[in-house]
């Protein structure tokens, strides 16, 4: 392991094979209860961009513009890998960033992808196909240098949907099709559990045969070992503060966890529980 790499922190006893642009296991990760604390760490985790009935960002607006201020943050470093069209999603971001009086550039516009994570001085990393933006951060060498940006330096990282998904141990508790193929499901791991974005109760009253996002996730926990699983509803979010971790938005949250039934969580809840 390179001398400099942040140990992933992952649930005790969950062991993840590593794969990094090779078929050989680089890494075999596992975390011990003597693990130190991330306490630089600073998250905002979104469950999704847009709520109905409001534009790009706006019911989080408020948090983000808190969250940034507070580092006192001038320039934002967006990645927007989950999508094709990317120019478009830049440029979608770009203009929300800029009436807020932030400053905006998109990695996939830099010549030097690493060396633009490492001058950054806070990541954004929007939504779309989790599956395909995990590949293109893989491709691109940028779990490692971003790890250590969040994690040693402390920069704050903000993430919507699938850049939420970017956050957690891994993206097995994503809703999106693999459209693509990563060479590992191993996530940033910024936290050690992971998080169901767009999270949706079932309704009782629908003629729908199929699993429900509940009954997914507990298949989910069939395997041992597996951690617990924050399902975040659409227009919630997870503020990472170090050892804290407070749910904000509009909404309460479902937690699941291995051997467990699922519970409700109000809103301002801290779940500092699920870090350590």
């Amino acid at each position: 392991m390179n001398g400099n790499a942040i140990p992933l922190v992952l649930p005790d006893t969950h062991r993840l094979l590593m794969f990094i642009g090779t078929e050989q296991p680089l890494l075999i990760l596992t975390r011990s209860r003597e693990t130190k604390k991330m306490s630089s760490r600073s998250l905002l985790l979104l469950s999704n961009s847009t709520v109905h009935g409001s534009g790009y960002l706006e019911w989080a607006a408020h948090h983000i513009k808190e969250f940034l201020t507070g580092k006192n943050v001038k320039r934002v470093l967006f990645v927007p890998y989950a999508l094709r069209k990317m120019d478009n999603y830049a440029e979608t971001a770009q203009k929300k960033f800029t009436s807020w009086g932030f400053e905006l550039d998109s990695i996939h516009k830099a010549e030097d992808p690493v060396s633009a994570v490492n001058n950054a001085e806070a990541i954004f990393i929007g939504g779309g196909n989790t599956f395909q933006l995990l590949k293109s951060l893989y491709d691109n060498k940028l779990i490692e240098p971003i790890r250590k940006r969040v994690l040693q330096d402390g920069i704050p990282y903000i993430g919507s949907s699938a850049g939420t998904n970017m956050a957690t141990v891994s993206i097995n508790t994503t809703n999106d099709m693999p459209i693509v193929f990563p060479p590992s499901f191993t996530a940033l791991a910024l936290i050690p559990f992971n998080i169901n974005p767009h999270y949706i109760d079932a309704d009782p009253a629908s003629k729908h045969m199929g699993e429900t996002r509940e009954e997914r996730i507990n298949q989910y926990h069939e395997i041992p070992d597996t951690p617990a699983v924050l399902g975040l509803r659409e227009g919630a979010l997870l503020h990472v503060t170090g050892q804290s971790a407070v749910l904000k938005g509009l909404h309460p949250a479902r937690l699941f966890r291995c051997g467990k039934l699922p519970e409700e969580f109000p809103l301002n809840t801290d779940f500092s529980f699920l870090l350590q």
